[in-house]
């Protein structure tokens, strides 16, 4: 009998580390296995119940916030929305701590996040006939929530890209996306991302399922669907950028729809009387909303004695909407009329003292009338709302101005993630401050010979400022291998993102395999003022 050779016996060891491992995994998997509530079937489960509710806790007044605030003009209107969807919570077939908030804008949208977080635009519910078919559209985002669809799609992230929040995906959540920052942009991820065709067929069957249970008429969920599929092939723009985004229609859910109503017990409630009702306050503003909307476009075109007009009379019909007064606070801020848009913000944080964008135009005010302290408060409580590049760059400033430069940098490295204008200005700040301290850090350099010899020193600016005064310090090995280091400074200016090939005065490095045992560093620069 032939001995095994030494190779084999190393190849079989690893084929039965390799075989152990994949065994670990399978068990790993396995033991991650758990049945979904709703549907009753054994599925992967990376995400924990405890780990979904503490997302969804974390993140629900930021995804509110970032897409306009809480709608406060009318309380009795969210409470009623709440009723409506604790009646469906009380037959869903997951108990989670559900929690149910109307937010201002009026892009129609709904959307769900993990542990039973769920939120719909005020310019969704204007568009429903009766409180069936609101029944039909939280029963929906129920559904997502108590199966866990938002928790499987991070779960795929999970076992495909190693992180649950893995990238940062680029949205159109609203006009105030732009300017999160950090944890506000993955969390951007939880409410944007698109369900699968599965989880959509899962939360209309079983949210029709829920309607049923409540007491509501099923077939609310049809004709609603049904609407959504006509609002698509209209390319209706505002229903496009909203629910129809992540919650695409199609005939064959309408089919789907028809048929689970059919299985269901015929009659119940459509509530339409009722609906109407509770909408009536809302629907009797929508122009002023309109007014509102027209007004935002119309400043961002720098159209601003149109955006004041509109501002003005969406005032003068709710008196009671906070949105209106930060408009015309923002008409008065691009003109400099400080004192009148200081009094604006004022009223508008007395109708909705919980909403970042606020206290952010406040603080800005404040700086710019010089009252540091109220600015610094003001931009704090608007971070602690929704972090932003605003905030932060305006909060650096502040700094700066108070002799603070650490506080500044911080505050300045904060708004440099943003990939806006403010962020870019952000960055310089934070590169005038940083570069003549740690220049290697913006500075890369790189070593070669030309062709006589000598060392050249390919210095690349990566700072978005011109610099001046470049000095380098290359450190190699002598032929008795003792480290040497040779300091030298270099004039002239080099432009942001532009490279510059330095000659330095050492030529006795003839042997091309000694450039492995050289390293180059910059060792002092300044900006070019």
């Amino acid at each position: 009998m032939n001995k095994p050779r030494f190779s084999e016996i190393i190849l079989g060891f690893y084929e039965r580390r390799v075989s152990f491992a994949l065994w670990l995994l399978a068990a790993a998997l396995l033991s991650a296995c758990a049945i979904n509530p709703v549907t009753g079937e054994r599925e992967l489960s990376l995400v924990s119940e405890t780990q979904e509710i503490q997302m969804g806790e974390e993140n629900y007044l930021t995804m509110r916030q970032m897409q306009g605030g809480d709608y406060t003009a009318d309380p009795a209107l969210t409470a009623y929305v709440s009723q409506v969807g604790q009646r469906l919570a009380a037959v869903s077939d997951r108990s989670l701590p559900y929690e149910f908030s109307v937010i201002n804008d009026s892009t129609p949208n709904a959307w769900a996040l993990p542990g039973g977080k769920i939120a719909l635009n005020r310019g969704l519910l204007t568009e429903l006939n009766n409180e069936a078919e609101l029944a039909a559209v939280l029963g929906h985002e129920i559904v997502h929530a108590a199966a866990g669809h938002s928790a499987q799609g991070m779960e795929r992230d999970l076992l495909l890209k190693g992180a649950v929040l893995g990238s940062v995906l680029a949205t159109g959540v609203s006009e105030y996306t732009p300017l999160v920052l950090g944890g506000a942009q993955a969390a951007a991820q939880l409410v944007n991302r698109k369900y699968s065709r599965d989880a959509e067929r899962e939360a209309d069957l079983y949210g029709m399922r829920y309607m049923s249970r409540a007491g509501y008429d099923p077939w609310a969920a049809v004709s609603l669907q049904e609407t959504f599929v006509r609002l698509s092939e209209g390319q209706q723009e505002n229903w496009l950028s909203g629910l129809l985004a992540s919650h695409p229609p199609s005939l064959e859910r309408v089919e789907a729809n028809e048929m689970t109503a059919r299985t269901l017990p015929a009659g119940g409630e459509l509530g339409a009387e009722r609906y109407q009702a509770k909408l009536a306050p809302l629907r009797q503003v929508e122009t002023a909303y309109a007014a509102y909307d027209q007004g935002r476009k119309a400043l961002q075109e720098g159209n601003l004695e149109q955006a004041l007009s509109l501002a003005e009379r969406a005032i003068t019909e709710e008196p009671r909407e906070a949105l209106f007064y930060g408009l015309r606070g923002d008409v008065y801020l691009a003109r400099k009329r400080y004192q009148e848009a200081l009094a604006d913000y004022n009223r508008a944080i007395k109708r909705n003292d919980h909403f970042f964008y606020f206290y952010n135009q406040r603080g800005l005010v404040n700086k710019a009338l010089g009252h540091s302290e109220k600015a610094r408060q003001d931009l704090q409580q608007s971070i602690a709302l929704l972090p932003t590049e605003s905030a932060n760059k305006a909060l650096g400033d502040l700094a700066l101005t108070q002799g603070d430069r650490q506080g500044a940098m911080t505050y300045y490295q904060k708004a440099a993630a943003s990939q806006t204008p403010l962020g870019l200005e952000a960055r310089r700040a934070l590169v005038y401050l940083d570069l003549p301290n740690n220049p290697q850090k913006y500075l890369a350099a790189q070593v070669k010979l030309n062709r006589r010899g000598y060392l050249i020193v390919r210095v690349t600016n990566q700072a978005p400022l011109p610099v001046r005064d470049i000095g380098i310090e290359v450190r190699y090995l002598d032929s008795q291998g003792h480290v040497q280091s040779h300091k030298q400074a270099f004039q002239g200016i080099l432009a942001a993102g532009q490279t510059a090939r330095l000659k330095t005065n050492l030529r006795s490095l003839s042997d091309p395999r000694a450039l492995e045992r050289i390293e180059a560093k910059v060792i002092q620069a300044r900006i070019a003022n």
